[in-house]
């Protein structure tokens, strides 16, 4: 009988995992650090200090953050709430509906943006938007949020309306209850881990986007990635790591969250 193949046993597999987690969060971590600089300078250490978190709320520069981050907030609660809309149904159509002309198709192209790079779709959005003279700004990026963040909103959806078995919603109607009833009372309660996660996911995606955002904001408005990019571009400032800083937790909150929600949907479902 042939051994199981475990990819942790794999020679080498030890140093490669260390190897890209301090690639990946060593930056991380010293942006934090140095966030909490005393120093005017990036790079001397002058003490530990919360003056670069007082000056992103009460600075020179905290009208234009402020304004920025209430454009990513509201548009990222936009987009979210209507791409996990539109990821629901869709994960109903393609899951439940049964099987039709198209379905293999339909999964793709909902699928599409994750394959696609973020530059390409940044370009084809805005050359979109030009040709059928859509003005840019900010219902241009709420637009474009919405068609990026579909996907991700439908993963976790969908992951969870397939370990529901049909079952349910039969025994539903077999008590006289209707397709919409069934789903209602029925299906949507069992589903709700992954659609919250689903919005999460999608939420948090929208909040840290910059490539897209950038193609299509337009003259005078900004989101918080965009603000940052802007400041980045005249000289990099201990007030940009804070504010880094806070964008990280917040992103990092957001997917835990996520994680965590959909993990006990899962355990309650077994």
């Amino acid at each position: 009988m042939a051994k199981k193949f475990d990819i942790k046993r794999f020679p080498g597999f030890l140093a490669i995992t260390c190897l890209c987690l301090f690639l990946l969060y060593t930056p991380l971590l010293v942006v934090m650090v140095y966030s909490f600089n005393d120093s005017n300078s990036i790079t001397n250490w002058g003490g530990l200090s919360l003056r670069w978190y007082e000056e992103v709320f009460f600075g020179v520069e905290a009208p234009k953050f402020k304004k920025a981050a209430f454009n990513s907030l509201t548009i990222a609660l936009c987009a979210a709430t209507t791409a996990t809309t539109i990821a629901l149904c869709a994960a109903v159509a393609i899951l439940r509906a049964g099987r039709f002309r198209g379905q293999g198709l339909s999964f793709g192209l909902i699928n599409l943006p994750l394959m696609v790079p973020e530059i390409v779709t940044a370009v084809a959005t805005l050359i979109f938007f030009s040709a059928i003279g859509f003005k840019a700004g900010y219902a241009t990026i709420l637009i474009a949020h919405i068609v990026f963040c579909i996907p991700f909103a439908y993963l976790p959806i969908a992951a969870r309306m397939q370990g529901i078995e049909g079952s349910y919603e039969q025994a539903a109607q077999d008590l006289y209850a209707t397709r919409w009833e069934a789903f209602r009372l029925v299906l949507l309660p069992l589903m709700m881990p992954g659609i919250i996660s689903g919005f999460l996911l999608a939420f948090i995606i929208s909040l840290d986007d910059f490539i897209i955002t950038n193609f299509v904001k337009g003259a005078g408005i900004e989101t918080l990635p965009t603000a940052i990019f802007g400041s980045v571009k005249q000289g990099i400032k201990p007030n940009i790591m804070a504010i880094s800083t806070l964008l990280l937790l917040v992103s990092a909150s957001f997917v835990t969250l996520s994680w965590f929600i959909n993990r006990k949907g899962g355990e309650n479902s077994s």
